[in-house]
């Protein structure tokens, strides 16, 4: 038993002595190293252990010291009155009386403060080894002794003889076996756990230094010393006794009288003030602990005003209140009653904050974080894990039942805390852990190795003013199907000309927005002299190893108002949050803008040139979340601007089927009707494009509903002038039909408000720009007629495969 939890105690305290050198330490011993290695959630939950830990640990030790004091001046169970000194009533009550004095007494040291109780402690320490040394004394000085034991059975006493033999081999063998029996003062039968609870709690006082902490000097110096110290010495004294008692008690004398060293000492009298200085230490040791951690939870605001009177102090310094409290609880953990009906629990609760404490050493060596260098080297994160399992095993070895209650206690704690209390300024260790994760996985991802089977959308988002983009950013956070999602935005500023970098406090504003909307978005912000060249910086560097954006999406450019839907979002209408922003206002429609339809146009081609995708949404500020019955995705497969090549079947059309897809597949959306629009002349094979439309939807594993739209009338007027220049086009996606009338766009525009009335989003085919930088603004002009008053609209223009028909 020693081994064992020496072995658990001796791995803790590798741990604690390395955070305890690893940085200034404050009040609240374990608590504040797991709180300020593991944050605030962790931190908070097992505080509350820890001090309830020691709050039940003074119980038990004050419930040991009346045991031992009724056991020589109580009167026999049976009797009315007793001999000698057998003087003290005997009962339930009279026993929480005699405790509640002793821990009255154990209050008014620790009201008194930190000094006072070092000064009592350090009494009591001379005191219990000047007894320690008779005791070893008395194995060598005094001889054989047979002794007369009384023990309660009934309402009357049994008497027994139990025999000090002296150094004797066959005493020696006869205390080799377990041997377990019954508990004279429970009645219960013991066991490997049940004698391994009570037994644990005289080791857990090595914490009380780290306990301490706020009150020492030099606690990085002091706390390592110490506790290392004192394990080396405890676990030579406890076995050196057990060895001892083995070769000269026997079985009897050992299981029927828990006082025995009183009857084999040179001078009784010396147990009894070592036992009961002992227990008295560790009461106190316990009861300022318990102080000492409730005072940090109460400075820390983890629990808001239900630990703020705990805050208080005295003018040295001293948290009285938070002593009160703790001596109240521990009153109230008396009606308890007998010493072996907490120890289990006490055990448990010590027993989880040492894991605790090994996985705050374990997660910080595993991080590799540079500010982690302790001057205690001696461990290793094999300490730490052979720590944790030690732990583990014997909460459950003693307890199955308390150890699960521990522990689903400890997680609603946690949970508590992590959705209601508030952030904090000490650093999260799983931070930490997810970037040396996040680091191996990036650099273990790929690009060589990718496959159009496992391909997703990676988004690039391009806002100018977020004010005017809040259902865009929403809708893009949909479409992107667990990918890569970051929002871009181009400062038109020279930071030669400034004193600092602008962008720095525009960051917290980006992120605070991001969170206020739920999106799983990265914020990339950067400086440049025009829009274009911002957009250029940010399709090169946005993203990092295997994970960049792959699509770039742009607001549409038109006349239209923008408008301010931050303002009209329910989570910052009327609230201090939107306040908090810094975004400037929206632009009036009259106003200047950053940049020109040519630029604009520029952007788009400079991704198609980088084999980005490209996505052009318009009216989103118009988009309303699929709150309906049967909200619908509406999709255009083929190049309107280019009626005499109306495929369905290229890599654009693949790609802009594979988003409205995607889009289908977004929990928002699952319940939308998807539509694919295929667009048929009079008397062609209408019945064969249909099959083939349906096989491939098949093969793509779509499901959509297919409705043939006629476009006779449409494509009579597709041409003012002679097609044959434009015929003999090798691939309708790369050409932009300069030719296209006006008045054909318009009957374009009609039949898809004809055919489609009113569905939550369309789907259109994005031509490639044009080669010729001086057609820019008519291919800007002639995307803007197709889609006016179309409401909610998303042009799609895609340049590399996406869609895999393969197992």
């Amino acid at each position: 038993m020693f081994v064992v939890a020496y072995f658990i105690i001796g791995m803790t305290v590798l741990s604690v002595c390395a955070i305890s050198t690893n940085g200034a330490l404050d009040a609240g011993g374990a608590y504040y190293m797991i709180s300020r290695a593991l944050g605030p959630e962790f931190g908070g939950s097992m505080g509350i252990l820890f001090f309830l830990a020691n709050v039940c640990g003074s119980a038990l030790y004050v419930l040991g010291l009346v045991e031992a004091i009724v056991d020589i001046y109580g009167i026999p169970p049976g009797q009315s009155v007793g001999t000698g000194s057998q003087v003290l009533p005997r009962s339930y009550w009279y026993e929480l009386l005699y405790g509640t004095f002793v821990l009255l007494l154990c209050l008014l040291v620790c009201l008194v403060g930190a000094s006072i109780y070092a000064k009592a402690t350090f009494l009591i320490f001379i005191v219990v080894m000047g007894v320690l040394g008779t005791v070893l004394v008395s194995f060598f000085a005094v001889g054989p002794t047979v002794v007369r034991l009384l023990r309660p059975q009934g309402n009357t006493s049994v008497s027994l003889n139990g025999s000090f033999t002296g150094f004797r081999l066959a005493t020696l063998r006869g205390n080799l076996a377990a041997g377990y029996s019954v508990d004279y003062t429970t009645g219960h039968t013991m066991s490997f756990s049940t004698v391994f609870a009570v037994m644990f709690n005289g080791c857990t006082g090595i914490m009380a230094g780290a306990n301490m902490s706020g009150d020492l000097k030099r606690p990085s110096y002091s706390i390592p010393r110490g506790t290392i110290t004192a394990v080396l010495f405890t676990y030579v004294v406890y076995n050196l006794l057990a060895f001892l008692l083995c070769c000269t008690c026997d079985r009897n004398l050992l299981q029927n009288d828990y006082g025995f060293l009183r009857d084999i000492n040179v001078w009784p009298p010396f147990v009894s003030i070592g036992v009961y200085c002992s227990t008295l230490s560790a009461a106190m040791s316990n009861l300022i602990g318990a102080s000492r951690v409730l005072y940090a939870l109460a400075k820390d605001d983890l629990f808001g005003r239900a630990l703020a009177p705990a805050k208080k102090t005295s003018r040295s310094g001293n948290p009285w209140v938070a002593v009160v409290m703790s001596w109240a609880l521990v009153q109230l953990v008396l009606f308890s009653g007998k010493l072996n009906t907490i120890a289990a629990i006490v055990t448990i609760f010590f027993l989880l904050v040492y894991a605790t404490v090994d996985l705050a050493c374990l997660a910080l060596e595993w991080a590799s974080a540079p500010n982690f260098r302790p001057t205690f080297r001696y461990f290793t994160w094999h300490t730490c894990v052979l720590g944790i399992l030690g732990c583990g095993i014997m909460m459950f070895l003693i307890s199955p039942i308390y150890a699960s209650g521990s522990m689903a206690f400890m997680l609603v704690l946690l949970l508590a805390l992590h959705y209601l209390s508030p952030s904090s300024s000490w650093g999260y260790i799983s931070q930490a852990l997810i970037f040396h994760q996040v680091r191996k996985y990036l650099l273990m991802l790929d690009v060589r190795k990718e496959h159009v089977k496992f391909w997703r959308p990676q988004m690039l988002l391009m806002v100018q003013n977020p004010r005017s983009c809040v259902q865009l950013i929403r809708f893009v956070n949909d479409l992107k199907k667990s990918g890569l999602y970051v929002l871009g935005h181009v400062e038109l500023q020279e930071l030669d000309a400034l004193p600092s970098d602008p962008l720095q406090a525009q960051t917290e504003s980006w992120l605070r927005l991001v969170d206020k909307l739920n999106v799983k978005a990265f914020v990339n912000l950067t400086l440049a002299d025009s829009v274009r060249h911002g957009a250029q910086q940010l399709l090169f560097i946005s993203g990092l190893g295997g994970m960049r954006p792959n699509t770039v999406v742009l607001g549409f450019y038109d006349s239209a108002e923008p408008q301010d839907g931050l303002a009209r979002y329910s989570p910052f209408s009327g609230s201090r949050e939107e306040a908090q922003l810094s975004f400037p206002p929206v632009r009036e429609a009259s106003g200047p803008r950053p940049l020109s339809p040519q630029e604009y146009v520029a952007i788009v081609a400079d991704a198609v040139k980088m084999l980005r995708n490209v996505l052009l949404a318009r009216a989103f500020e118009q988009l309303e979340q699929p709150r309906s019955a049967a909200p619908c995705i509406d999709v255009w497969p083929v190049n309107l601007l280019r009626p005499d090549s109306a495929r369905y079947a290229d890599t654009c059309s693949l790609f802009l089927l594979q988003m409205a897809c995607v889009l289908h597949m977004a929990r928002a959306w699952r319940r939308a009707t998807l539509r694919l629009f295929l667009c048929v002349e009079t008397g062609a094979r209408t019945r064969g494009q249909e099959d083939k439309l349906r096989q491939l939807l098949k093969e793509l594993r779509i499901r959509a509903a297919i409705h043939l739209v006629p476009w006779d009338s449409v494509v009579a007027l597709h041409w003012q002038k002679q097609q044959e220049p434009w015929a003999a086009a090798p691939d309708a996606a790369v050409n932009f039909p300069a030719c296209v009338s006006e008045e054909y766009l318009h009957a374009a525009n009609r039949l898809i408000l004809e055919q489609s009335s009113a569905p939550t989003i369309r789907f259109l085919y994005l031509p490639r720009p044009p080669a010729d930088t001086a057609l820019y603004p008519a291919y800007l002009h002639q995307l803007d007629l197709l889609t006016r008053d179309l409401g909610p609209t998303v042009l799609v223009h895609g340049v590399s495969a996406v869609t895999s028909t393969e197992l």
